[in-house]
Parts: C-alpha cells; sequence; structure tokens
C-alpha cells in the first residue's frame, strides 16, 4: 500500500506537468486548430534562457544570483516574446491555411528553434542547480514526498484556476471562448482575431514557462530538445481528453502520468525500455473506445 501511494505521488506530480503542457496545446488547438508542436521548444527556451551561452562550461546567468520573484517574470517574459514571434512570422501569415498546413509549419518552428539553440548553446547537454532545496523530502505518514513535488501539484493547480478564471470572468477569456466555439461568427460579432490568437501564444508561453523551470527542477539538465518529449505527450494528453476541451487536456496530462508511473514500477525489469510503447498502447485502446477524447467536445467548426 505504501508503495502504491508513493507510485500515485509521482504520478500526480508527472501528470501535472503532462497537464500544463496539454494546456498550452489545447489553447491554440481550441482558437487557431493548430497543433504546435513547437510548444515543446517553447520549454526548452525557458529553460536556456537560464543561462549564459556558452560551449565549454555553463555559466549561470538568473540562477543563484537573481531572485525567484524577479528571475520568474524575467524568463516568462522572453518566452512569449519568443511565442509571439512565432506567431507574427509564422502562424499569422497562414491564418486561412488548412490544419496539416499549420501543423507542418509548427514543425519548421521548431526545428529552427533548435537549431537556434545549437548554433548559441551548442549540443553538449547542460547542468543547471535549479532550486536545489526543494528536493527536501516531506513525510506524510509512511509515503515520502519531495517539496518539490508538492509545488509541482499546487502550482498546477493555481495556474489552471487562474485560467480558468481568466476564460469565464472576463472580457478576453469571453472572446477566446467565443473564437473557440466558432472563430467566424465571432469574427462578425466584433472578435479581433489576430487579437486573440496572440493573446492565446502569449498565455501558452506562460505555461511553457511554468513547464520548464519545473522540469528543470526535476532533472537539472538542458539540451537541445528536451521539451519535446513533453510535447509529445502533451499531445497525446490533448488528444485522449478531447480535442478542443482545455479539461479533457488536463485529464488527459494527469492520465497519462499516471499510466507512464504505473508501467515504470510495475513492468518487468526487461520490459521498462518498453515503457512508452506500452504507454501509447494503452492510449490506443481508450480511442478506440472513445473515439472523440475522454470528454467530448461539440464538433469542431471549420475556420475559414
Amino acid at each position: 500500500m505504501i508503495g502504491l501511494l508513493q507510485n500515485l505521488v509521482d504520478a500526480a506530480s508527472l501528470g501535472s506537468l503532462y497537464a500544463l503542457a496539454a494546456l498550452g496545446v489545447g489553447l491554440l488547438f481550441g482558437i487557431l486548430r493548430l497543433v504546435n508542436f513547437a510548444h515543446g521548444d517553447f520549454i526548452s527556451i525557458g529553460a536556456y534562457a537560464l543561462i549564459v551561452p556558452s560551449f565549454e562550461v555553463t555559466a549561470q546567468l538568473f540562477i543563484g544570483t537573481w531572485s525567484w520573484w524577479l528571475m520568474i517574470p524575467t524568463i516568462t517574459l522572453i518566452v512569449v516574446i519568443v511565442a509571439l514571434i512565432s506567431d507574427a512570422l509564422v502562424f499569422r501569415p497562414l491564418r486561412r491555411a488548412s490544419a496539416p498546413t499549420l501543423m507542418i509549419a509548427s514543425f519548421a518552428v521548431s526545428y529552427v528553434i533548435q537549431t537556434g539553440i545549437l548554433l548559441v548553446y551548442g549540443a553538449r547537454p547542460k547542468a543547471a542547480n535549479l532550486w536545489a532545496g526543494l528536493d527536501t523530502p516531506l513525510m506524510v505518514g509512511d509515503v515520502r514526498v519531495p517539496l518539490l513535488q508538492v509545488i509541482t501539484i499546487v502550482a498546477t493547480l493555481v495556474l489552471m484556476a487562474a485560467l480558468t478564471l481568466f476564460l469565464k470572468r472576463t472580457r478576453y477569456g469571453t472572446m477566446m471562448r467565443a473564437a473557440a466555439e466558432d472563430f467566424r461568427m465571432a469574427q462578425y460579432l466584433g472578435v479581433r482575431g489576430d487579437f486573440v490568437i496572440g493573446l492565446a501564444f502569449a498565455i501558452s508561453g506562460v505555461l511553457a514557462t511554468a513547464v520548464s523551470l519545473l522540469y528543470l527542477s526535476q532533472t537539472g539538465t538542458l539540451s537541445p530538445t528536451m521539451g519535446v518529449p513533453l510535447a509529445l505527450f502533451a499531445f497525446v494528453a490533448t488528444v485522449i481528453g478531447g480535442m478542443g476541451s482545455l479539461l479533457g487536456a488536463v485529464v488527459g496530462g494527469f492520465v497519462v502520468g499516471v499510466v507512464v508511473i504505473m508501467l515504470q514500477a510495475y513492468l518487468p525489469a526487461d520490459l521498462r525500455a518498453f515503457r512508452d510503447a506500452f504507454a501509447f498502447t494503452f492510449v490506443i485502446l481508450i480511442l478506440l473506445v472513445r473515439p472523440s477524447g475522454i470528454i467530448r467536445t461539440r464538433a469542431l467548426v471549420e475556420r475559414v
């Protein structure tokens, strides 16, 4: 029982990261019908923005020198600017393009960002000791819960609550929900499409920053493709949760986190190398039962 509870805590922590990443992916898909695979590279940028470009050593820029209340807004601003630039230069000229074209464009943006990181920082993985004190364990009965996992779960819940309040209680949130329901009709009613989409990119940049800082705190390692697996699992979480549903993206993120951790814990040792294959097989089974995802949404409106 103690082992199961420990695994559930680990699953909740990993699921929180997937849920945050899935929110960033699902938000853009809901409005722009864009599966943004460059979202993982926004996560990578948030981590690399913490260090000075160096091919030989990792010189820390913010870590250990700037307080967290100044570091977090600075890194967030950097990622948001990159997200807005990608929208302005790539996705805005393709507003009327088909969904497959937008997805291919996102792959191109991902490749450009990864190449830029390689040119500036080099291909070697780098170490970054971010918030090392958060490894302090908390004992809840016989269950050992690292403080970092508690912060990850709490941060995820706070960000989800803040996004929910923003979407339901503010004017701009109402505009975004209207655009997600029927983009063309929202434009007829006076919603500025470019502004709403730019706002969605900015929010996705904020969510990507949160994922990058929390993920880097757990791993302590940076690589040019560090955000790609997170984006892949986020996309899977969005699909099984229900494309176009933010609640579904969150539920899907936690489901994927539980499945991955449980497979890692209970698969035989010689099969653990194939953990992701078993996880994706489970995803296929879910989609065979519920092709529209766990949380069904109304039919997608074709964007013109």
